[in-house]
């Protein structure tokens, strides 16, 4: 049903950006935890950015970036992420991910967690895709 609604979303907004989103998924929470990440696949057929994030799970949703910077990892807030046309960006535990903060309430394992995604094209145009990622434990590094 959400890729007949995607794909119908693409088909009625043709001159749109086309983002897909492979694997999606969040890491679970345990009790007192207010933030977790959410990872997946982004592909588009037109070079196009990320440049929001929202989910009513969390009060904020941010694009960061991990890095080795001077032998320490650095995790930092992106105003944006860059989706290269054609070419897949993966966001995954220990380089880009997007960051749920302030959350509402724990994610545990076999939730859903609805994510909206805002991607504007080379021509300042916005639009967004709607994602519906399963909580895995903990533990899940992919």
């Amino acid at each position: 049903m959400k890729k007949l609604l995607s794909l119908l979303l693409m088909a009625a907004l043709p001159a749109l950006a086309q983002v897909t989103v492979g694997e999606p998924w969040v890491r679970a929470t345990v009790a007192a935890q207010k933030a977790t990440g959410a990872f997946m696949t982004l592909t588009s057929t037109q070079a196009t950015k990320l440049v929001g994030v929202s989910s009513p799970v969390a009060g904020t949703v941010e694009v960061h970036e991990m890095k080795m910077v001077d032998d320490m990892m650095k995790m930092r807030q992106l105003p944006s992420l860059d989706l290269p046309a054609g070419q897949a960006v993966k966001l995954a535990p220990g380089g880009y991910h997007l960051m749920l903060l302030n959350l509402k309430q724990p994610l545990k394992e076999g939730d859903k967690v609805p994510l909206t995604l805002e991607i504007e094209d080379a021509q300042k145009v916005r639009s967004k895709v709607v994602v519906e990622a399963p909580v895995k434990p903990l533990n899940a590094a992919h």
